[in-house]
């Protein structure tokens, strides 16, 4: 999808890059990541509004550090560049950074120097989120000191005449309080975009590709259920109506009730076509025995591979294959995350349409997962399907610690309902970003009508995070979790035992496998 205004976000390996994107978005303006080794054709092909410059863990005097082209500097497109990126701004104008200052890290209030075009509307105290190493020790020659700190006495620079900005602390982080301004004014007031990047310009924008590549053929689609494919399925059909086909597979690990959810309201709801595929005995006995949790992601994704390729023979006349592929998933797999970093292979980018010989659609390429959601209610799919929490691909395969087998996973299933059915009673289920149980593979002896059980036990998770990088565990109130510990012990035969997981991601993962 070519954009004619956009802005250019250089990746240099912060953890905060896909913030920033997310920032400008939020503005109503369209950016791509790029990683720090572009060529200045991807630049001058489709010249951007502006480029922002990333942080990243590097110092530019590293040997091997990132750099980017010389010749970016010259252009004559606006520039804004944020921490690491701040310092490559100074290095390349004769600046000097200091590799021995002191390591500053987390809140500081930002003294503004000058409140013009960058600083517009910003408080003369503002606090701003700090998180580097190196600073300026030197400002570059032809720019001026904007903003100071009590530690950093050159935190932002300027050269109004190149419209070369740098800032020494992180906008885009939520701790930044006016950084959104900061990020604003830079998009509207220094390049100049127009914006009009929403939710509706990218539907329109979408039908009338999609009817253009599509043409008179089919196009198949795999729907789990889930936000991704569930609003795919919707565009799609919105831009050709039947020539979409969905194929829906129960593969025996999902939640209670959940197939048949998804067929009643794809057929009946959103009148698409649906094929329904029960492949649960298929999957169930390849996983028979198996306790290693990525053996387990192995045979399920070969599993689904084997079913999905014999259902879509039936539809001969089919030459697309769509996707609901991210644009993280996307940045993963063909972008580097800085210097150093492996590039990660995504389920979604790759594999499935080389063997199946397929073209392949991928609708969301270009958007992140807020996004989508933001679509979807502009297409009119409801809330309880769009603010799902999110559910991994292998499913309760491996949320069942160890081997599995059918009557662990009915076990699980009603221990999940009755857990997601009392914090959406509760108020609680919006304000988690991902709640599940866990069965473990350990029993223990309890007490029910005076007689001895030796059970099973679950564990409960429930985390609170922006994006799913880093998480909390859920400060769910006691009465809810008392609730929720009773009707399982209660209503579920073979559990006598609820726990609740209170560790972090970082060091834990949300997933327990």
């Amino acid at each position: 999808m070519l954009h004619p205004e956009w802005i250019c976000i250089v990746d240099f390996g912060s953890q905060y890059t896909q913030l920033i994107a997310r920032r400008v978005r939020e503005l109503g303006v369209y950016c791509e990541i790029h990683p720090f080794h572009l060529s200045m054709d991807a630049i001058t092909a489709n010249t951007p509004a502006g480029i922002i410059l990333s942080g990243g863990p590097s110092s530019v005097y590293e040997e091997g550090a990132p750099r980017v082209p010389e010749t970016m500097f010259e252009l004559e497109i606006p520039i804004l560049g944020i921490c690491y990126g701040l310092q490559l701004i100074a290095v390349h104008h004769d600046g000097a950074v200091d590799p021995a200052a002191r390591r500053e890290y987390g809140k500081a209030e930002l003294n503004i120097d000058s409140q013009e075009d960058l600083f517009k509307g910003v408080s003369s105290d503002s606090v701003v989120w700090m998180s580097h190493g190196d600073s300026l020790s030197r400002i570059p020659s032809a720019f001026e000191v904007i903003a100071h700190t009590a530690n950093a006495p050159i935190c932002a620079i300027r050269n109004a005449a190149k419209r070369q900005y740098g800032v020494q602390f992180h906008p885009e982080v939520v701790h930044s309080e006016e950084g959104k301004t900061i990020l604003s004014n830079f998009v509207y007031e220094i390049c100049g975009a127009d914006g009009g990047w929403n939710p509706r310009s990218f539907i329109e924008q979408s039908i009338e590709e999609i009817r253009e590549t599509v043409g008179d053929e089919r196009v198949i689609c795999a729907l789990s259920g889930g936000v991704d494919s569930a609003v795919a399925a919707v565009l799609l059909h919105e831009a050709i109506g039947d020539q979409l086909q969905c194929i829906h597979i129960d593969n025996g690990v999902m939640r209670k009730d959940e197939s048949a959810q998804v067929v009643q309201t794809f057929r009946d709801v959103f009148h698409i076509p649906l094929t329904f595929v029960d492949a649960t005995d298929m999957f169930l006995d390849r996983l028979a025995g198996v306790s290693d949790p990525e053996e387990k992601r192995k045979i399920i994704g070969a599993t689904f591979i084997d079913v999905f390729e014999k259902e879509a023979a039936a539809f001969r006349d089919a030459a697309f294959l769509a996707q609901g592929t991210l644009y993280p998933d996307v940045i993963e797999s063909v972008h580097f995350k800085g210097p150093s970093a492996t590039i990660k292979s995504h389920h979604n980018v790759g594999g499935l349409p080389e063997r199946m010989n397929f073209k392949l659609i991928e609708p969301f390429r270009e958007l992140f997962k807020d996004e989508v959601r933001n679509v979807g209610r502009e297409l009119g799919i409801p809330g309880h399907i769009l603010d799902r929490h999110p559910f991994p691909g292998p499913g309760l395969a491996i949320r069942v610690l160890g081997a599995i087998n059918r009557g662990q996973l009915d076990l699980l299933r009603d221990v999940d309902e009755i857990y997601l059915d009392e914090i959406r009673a509760a108020g609680e289920y919006d304000n988690i970003w991902q709640a599940f149980a866990v069965l473990l593979p350990v029993k223990s002896v309890g007490v029910m009508g005076d007689a001895r059980t030796y059970e099973f036990t679950v564990a409960l998770r429930a985390v609170t995070s922006l994006d799913g990088m880093t998480a909390d565990w859920a400060r769910i109130p006691y009465a809810v979790l008392e609730r929720i510990s009773n009707r399982i012990i209660n209503e579920v035969r073979g559990v006598n035992r609820v726990v609740y997981d209170i560790s972090s991601k970082p060091p834990a993962t949300i997933e327990w496998e």
